[in-house]
């Protein structure tokens, strides 16, 4: 009898020596990643050599403190859709950039932070080892959507890859790894890192597809309001928009997913002034911040809200239907849930009076912008910002007044190109951010728009700016105040002032010390040309704006308008 053939060995890939720096930069590599912001330190020494020694696949910015590094990812990230990558030292390094970690997991950013560890003996002794936290994991995941150790060099492909799939399925978020100082250093033979296999989003569920068809196609006068979740998805929330002459409005995350100069794009202010009406509300990707906790107020704050209107929710985490229960789910990818439902009430939605619905729209666009034009000097100066600044040009807003303003008072035309806080709030994230945001798009016009206040968070980071030559146009609204607290404290506490007024340095001489392109206006007239040529320069540049204290009108009507 014949002999059988020998059984087929199963190929083992080829390993090659590395560090546990080495293998963390291999693997970001592979996985697409071309940029880090980072500030080095003894426990990250080996990463830091491994990313130089691969200096021509990856470009390190670094920066003059912690909290830059995570904003600096998170402008990066919010600003592309892709993730974001920062590393900095554990301990007082890794909490200085907590603040960017909570604001990139309330806006839903793919943003790794990469620590380190006190040595692998030390870990869990409580021997006060430098830059040792009781348990610095644990800390991390209550701000991430993922975190873990890697405890070996052998272990970091597969570590940093789980860390990308977490990161960008799903409801994308902030993860983070750690690794002990020595494991860092340590050499291992690693099998080549490849790139994560990210799943594709679900299909939509035929059923949820079609409950909610039968809500949206009895609707005479339905609204769509779009957050974070839809930026990737306009042409298809248009297409639904299209078809059912829809107003699709924002507040802050969605804003930009259809155009506010298209004929359906409305501000916040609009669809408050349309809201009485609307019988339907699709909601995407959002968690409809604005008419369930601003319109109805906290007082009135429910899970599950009754009709009018309808609530129908597309959101591709399951979680969101049971934080706010709709009327009709659909848990699915943004982009897929509206195509979905296009096609299905297609086959069933009546003809309407298209040229009527739009008419209505334009109407309530007009007597809203009327209505804001008491927002002064704010809005005039948006508006020029807006005339300056391309379509394709990003404003990163501010906790400040004019950035209150820009919720409802500066229109934006794309995707992603308003940059803003999200529900955290997180005074100071303006300038950080928008020196990561021009790093991901060094051809695209972008300002920074900053209060005084908020501003001098991070304002060494000027030197950053020059250093790496990064032309971020930042335009500082010097109020000489907290704004917001000295009104408040003005208005509601009998004028009992504390803490709310600043002494500020001479920003453009500041500016000037920093090798930084620095002028001072004081009006919208001024500040045109000034921009204009800012601008054009592609150099960093800061332009003050001196602003009475006290004189900006209060923009918070139209906020939390009154019910």
């Amino acid at each position: 009898m014949p002999k059988s053939a020998p059984p087929k060995s199963t190929p083992v890939a080829r390993t090659r020596a590395m560090t546990g720096g080495m293998a963390i930069v291999e693997a970001l590599i592979a996985n697409g990643v071309d940029t880090v912001f980072g500030l080095p330190g003894a426990q990250l020494y080996p990463l830091f050599d491994a990313l130089q020694q691969r200096s021509d696949r990856v470009r390190t910015y670094g920066a003059r403190h912690e909290q830059t590094c995570g904003y600096m990812a998170f402008g990066y990230a919010r600003s592309t859709g892709r993730p974001g990558v920062y590393a900095v030292v554990p301990g007082p390094g890794m909490l200085n950039t907590t603040a960017a970690l909570a604001t990139a997991l309330g806006c839903c950013a793919p943003v790794l932070c990469i620590t380190g560890q006190v040595p692998s003996a030390f870990l869990g002794r409580d021997r006060g080892h430098l830059h040792e936290l009781p348990d610095q994991l644990a800390t991390l995941r209550t701000l991430t959507k993922w975190s873990a150790r890697i405890e070996r060099a052998a272990d970091a492909p597969a570590v940093i890859g789980e860390a990308f799939r977490q990161m960008l399925s799903g409801r994308p978020g902030p993860v983070a790894v750690e690794m002990a100082w020595d494991a860092m250093a340590m050499s291992g033979q690693v099998v080549p890192p490849i790139a994560a296999a990210i799943p594709a989003p679900p299909a939509p569920d035929q059923s949820e597809i079609e409950a909610a068809a039968a809500l949206v196609a009895r609707a005479k006068r339905p609204m769509i309001m779009t957050g974070s979740g839809a930026q990737h998805a306009g042409a298809a929330v248009a297409a639904l928009a299209e078809a059912l002459d829809a107003p699709v409005a924002a507040f802050r995350g969605g804003r930009g997913v259809v155009a506010e100069d298209h004929p359906l794009g409305v501000s916040s202010v609009v669809a408050h002034r349309l809201w009485p009406e609307i019988d339907v509300l699709i909601g995407v990707g959002s968690r409809l911040e604005l008419p369930y906790m601003r319109w109805t107020g906290m007082a009135k704050l429910i899970d599950r809200p009754a009709p009018p209107p309808h609530l129908v929710r597309v959101d591709i985490d399951p979680t969101e239907m049971q934080r706010l229960v709709p009327q009709a789910g659909i848990v699915a990818d943004a982009g897929l849930g509206c195509r979905a439902l296009l096609v299905a009430i297609g086959k069933r939605r009546p003809p309407e009076d298209s040229a009527a619905a739009r008419a209505r729209i334009a109407a309530a666009k007009a007597v809203a912008r009327r209505a804001i034009e008491t927002v002064q000097p704010q809005l005039a100066y948006l508006d020029v910002i807006r005339a300056v600044l391309p379509r394709d040009g990003y404003f990163v807003g501010e906790l400040s007044q004019v950035g209150f303003t820009s919720y409802f008072g500066y229109p934006v035309y794309q995707p992603r190109t308003y940059v803003s806080e999200g529900y955290q709030g997180t005074l100071g994230f303006g300038f950080p951010s928008a020196l990561g945001v021009k790093v991901a798009h060094p051809d695209r016009a972008v300002v920074s728009v900053t209060g005084d206040g908020g501003f001098m968070f991070a304002m060494p980071e000027l030197a950053t700016a020059a250093q790496e030559r990064i032309g971020l146009v930042t335009l500082v609204f010097n109020n000489s105040a907290y704004g917001n607290v000295l009104r408040d404290q003005r208005t509601n506490y009998a004028n009992r002032v504390i803490g709310a007024t600043l002494t500020n340095p001479d920003f453009v001489a500041l500016g000037s010390a920093f090798g930084i392109d620095s002028v001072r206006v004081d009006s919208p007239e001024t500040l045109r040309p000034r921009l204009t040529e800012a601008l054009g320069s592609g150099r960093p540049a800061l332009i003050e704006i001196a602003v009475a204290q006290g004189s900006e009108a209060s923009p918070w009507e139209f906020i939390h308008p009154k019910r």
